[in-house]
């Protein structure tokens, strides 16, 4: 079975000509699927959606399959009249992040991906999925290998699965602004500090180690997810996609390697050791093995 790269969409500010070089550079890697758009905070506008679908269809002209993501907390009545516009739009996939979208979508017609902070913990919900029209959903990024072994036996027919393999997981979010909030600065005048950390703002602990990442509105694991060493799993599993996070450098290398295990050219642990020179602030993959999401696992052995 082939299993599919795609990349996620970016969770961070990042400024207009850095987005623009980003995926004119990803048109010419080795994945199949780009994700496109805001899912964090409202007030980030490096570009607009007419921006979004230009480096879309420049992507679908590279033989890439664009999704336009939507935002994964839904608040004010501005956010949903932009979630209709992407809705409507009428010429990319939409990937849904907030229960809002799977109402618009559902009365839109719209194909769609279900995206990992949607709560899809059991059979019943994939069914509502399928049936709303997803033809992909991704797997909470808190699950383990065994939840989602339950969920592939129970998902209907013509649904995809998507597991995040690579990126800084995605934890929750708030109404409150964490980067604002280190800065002293009140949410309705963050002045966008959140520019300043490409990679989001590391939160360490008193020994130093990094705990977590704060993203605006969003909390992430201070460890970048990688679940290269678990590939065989994953297709034994029967896993269609695997989501690799963007991240501010090296992106170019790090999707090289996935592509080369995934096409047999590279052994998955050797692989692993070498993403290790990408994840300077250290690797974890807990969840996946059902242990605290911060652990790293290498050769059955939990650190």
């Amino acid at each position: 079975m082939t299993t599919k790269l795609s990349l996620g969409p970016i969770l961070y500010y990042w400024e207009r000509e850095r987005i623009f070089d980003f995926y004119a550079q990803a048109a010419g890697w080795p994945v199949d699927i780009v994700y496109l758009g805001e899912t964090v905070c409202s007030k980030r506008r490096a570009l607009r959606l007419d921006d979004w679908l230009t480096i879309a269809d420049r992507l679908a002209a590279a033989g890439k399959q664009p999704v336009l993501s939507t935002l994964a907390l839904i608040e004010a009545e501005s956010e949903l009249g932009a979630l209709r516009r992407i809705v409507s739009h009428g010429r990319h996939p939409v990937e849904a992040n907030d229960v809002a979208a799977l109402n618009l979508l559902d009365g839109a017609g719209v194909p769609f991906v279900a995206g990992p902070m949607l709560n899809v913990y059991n059979g019943e919900m994939l069914a509502l999925l399928r049936e709303l029209g997803a033809y992909r959903w991704v797997l909470p990024v808190e699950l383990s290998r065994d939840a989602l072994a339950e969920l592939q036996a129970r998902r209907p027919a013509g649904l995809e699965t998507e597991v995040l393999g690579f990126g800084r997981l995605p934890l929750a979010l708030s109404a409150r602004c964490f980067t604002a909030r280190a800065h002293d600065l009140p949410k309705d005048d963050c002045r966008f500090r959140c520019r300043d950390y490409p990679d989001g703002l590391p939160l360490h602990t008193r020994e130093g180690r990094r705990f977590l990442t704060l993203n605006g509105i969003q909390t992430q694991s201070g460890g970048v997810c990688n679940l290269i060493g678990a590939l065989p799993e994953l297709r034994a599993m029967k896993v269609e996609v695997l989501r690799l996070s963007p991240q501010a450098e090296h992106m170019a290398g790090i999707v090289t390697l996935f592509r080369a295990a995934l096409d047999g050219m590279l052994a998955a642990v050797e692989a692993e050791g070498r993403l290790a020179e990408f994840t300077p602030d250290g690797a974890c993959n807990g969840y996946w093995y059902g242990q605290p999401g911060m652990a790293w696992q290498v050769s059955g052995t939990i650190a």
